[in-house]
Order: C-alpha cells, then structure tokens, then sequence
C-alpha cells in the first residue's frame, strides 16, 4: 500500500502512543473500549495504515477524548 506522507503518519502515531501513556491504558483496552480490532490500534501506533474516520472515533472513544485531541499535535507540513 503506497503511502503519501509516511512522516504524518509515523507523528500521528507517535501522538496516539503518547496519548495512550497518558490515559494510563493500553492498545488493548483502547481497543475494547472502542470496539475495534485491537491490531488496528498496533497499526496506526507503527504507522503502517492509514487511519480511517470511523476508526479515529472509535480510538479517540476508547481514550476518552474528544477525536480532535488526537489530531493536536506539532507537524511540520512543508516538509
């Protein structure tokens, strides 16, 4: 699968980690909260896909946040 901004994706990523660490959960939990596949979460935590909305709202429900928290974060877009 061929991916246009690898480096937004590895930074999305590197958000929802953190993100994850916060909420003191885990992917698993994050996961069964959300009601999605727990790899699903895996791979957006190792950029291997590209999230999908419906996706970012079940992470961002198993995180308890609202879904614009997980798109707060500092990237540099003229890279």
């Amino acid at each position: 699968m061929k991916v246009r901004n690898q480096a937004y994706l590895i930074a999305f990523g590197n958000n929802l980690k953190k993100l994850i660490a916060v909420k003191k959960k885990t992917p698993e939990e994050v996961a069964a909260i959300g009601n999605i596949e727990t790899k699903q979460v895996y791979r957006v935590i190792n950029a291997e896909r590209s999230i999908t909305l419906s996706t970012l709202l079940a992470i961002a429900k198993g995180l308890e946040v609202h879904p614009k928290k997980l798109l707060d974060f500092d990237y540099d877009f003229e890279e």
